[in-house]
């Protein structure tokens, strides 16, 4: 049996003047090294089998942008969630739809936020090598014009943060990342680390960079939803992924108790390999319920296009398609995306509505809406009754 690591292995806890022990991490790769026992080689074999399954069917269905963009909408959701926003992916829908309706856009802007976040990161991409400059411009779009404008957007703190229960003063928090100066010099570490010359296997790395981000918490705000974000992006930077399809916001909101402690277990007993198996097993879970959800896309496509191109002609075909990007629509909707007249698009959805393709969920005669329910079904989640709240973070000027 392998012997405990060192305590300060993953950084050391430094008494403050002002009263408090805050949490400096040590740079990256944990030293002394990782110990890859078996079990953790066969978690990091089987993420690995399983990242490469999803990439596969990815590849063979059509139109998979379609499959994307409402991968992308589901993780706006789930992460926004994690941090305490209560609006739905129908919500989300309901804004795409009608962005200019009164009184519909709520905590949905944190939301819509995060989908442009992502977006950009994405694009970013192509021409910025994942670093802090692309970190600072995905985290300004994150909080534009929302909830956390008053964050400072895409600026790394210049004050102390915390983390503790609603209204917890700074000697009580529950975890105090490092000081500015600190900090700083941990996020010059973290780079380096993204761009080291031996990397480690990409998994692993994407472990070692989501954990160690949450300890240097450099944001005065959306730190969680950055840190979720890097994931995603280190995979299909360092080609593990074509599409960006692999997110653990789901597996974190179902073991989210379990995701805090073993964030603390790094910084109290550093056991970094504790945290990866976790994470290793949230991403072969994660990866092969993308997997499944994608074949599953797949046969419904097919046996709804069937349906269509028998009893709605090319039109119909056309709607299809548009439901695959926008599963949420209206007649107005319908008839400006097909390019028909109003009646045209009326009698449409109504032909949807009795093939059981659509389904009106507002009960009016008036500004009706349609889902396209078989396929959003795909995407809903369980209750969220059982779930431990999560932490507030609170921030105090230096």
């Amino acid at each position: 049996m392998a012997s405990s690591p060192p305590r300060d292995r993953s950084g050391r806890f430094v008494p403050q003047s002002s009263g408090y022990t805050a949490f400096v991490p040590a740079p990256l790769p944990p030293d002394p090294p990782l110990v890859l026992e078996d079990d953790l080689l066969a978690l990091l074999s089987k993420a690995d089998l399983s990242l490469g399954r999803l990439d596969g069917v990815i590849k063979v269905i059509p139109d998979p942008q379609f499959f994307v963009a409402m991968y992308v909408r589901r993780e706006a959701v789930l992460s926004s969630q994690i941090e305490g926003t209560q609006s739905t992916l129908e919500d989300l829908l309901e804004v795409e739809l009608e962005p200019e309706a009164p009184g519909r856009l709520g905590d949905v802007g944190d939301i819509v936020n995060y989908v442009a976040a992502m977006n950009h990161g994405l694009r970013r991409l192509d021409e910025l090598p994942l670093s802090l400059r692309l970190i600072r411009e995905i985290h300004a779009q994150l909080l534009k014009d929302g909830r956390g404008g008053h964050a400072t957007p895409g600026e790394f703190r210049r004050t102390q943060n915390w983390i503790g229960p609603a209204g917890a003063s700074l000697q009580k928090a529950t975890f105090v990342p490092p000081p500015v100066p600190e900090m700083t010099e941990a996020l010059d570490n973290f780079e380096r680390f993204l761009h080291a010359e031996e990397p480690l296997p990409l998994l692993i790395t994407a472990g070692l960079a989501h954990a160690q981000f949450e300890s240097i918490h450099p944001f005065l705000d959306g730190n969680g939803r950055v840190g979720r974000l890097l994931i995603t992006f280190l995979l299909v930077h360092g080609g593990a992924l074509r599409e960006p399809l692999l997110y653990l916001s789901h597996y974190l909101k179902l073991h989210r108790s379990e995701y805090y402690d073993r964030l603390t277990a790094i910084r109290t007993k550093g056991d970094w390999e504790g945290w990866l198996r976790f994470f290793l097993q949230g991403v072969a879970e994660t990866a092969e319920e993308a997997a499944e959800t994608a074949e599953r896309i797949f046969e419904l496509r097919e046996g709804h296009r069937t349906l269509v191109m028998e009893n709605a002609g090319a039109n119909g075909l056309k709607l299809l398609s548009n439901l695959f990007q926008r599963p949420l629509v209206n007649v107005k909707f319908v008839s400006q995306a097909l390019d028909v007249t109003f009646p045209t698009a009326n009698r449409l959805v109504a032909k949807f509505e009795e093939l059981g393709l659509l389904r009106e969920v507002t009960g009016q005669r008036r500004s009706r809406l349609f889902r396209y329910e078989q396929y959003l079904q795909l995407f809903d989640e369980p209750s969220q009754a059982n779930e431990d709240p999560s932490p507030t973070q609170t921030t105090e000027a230096a």
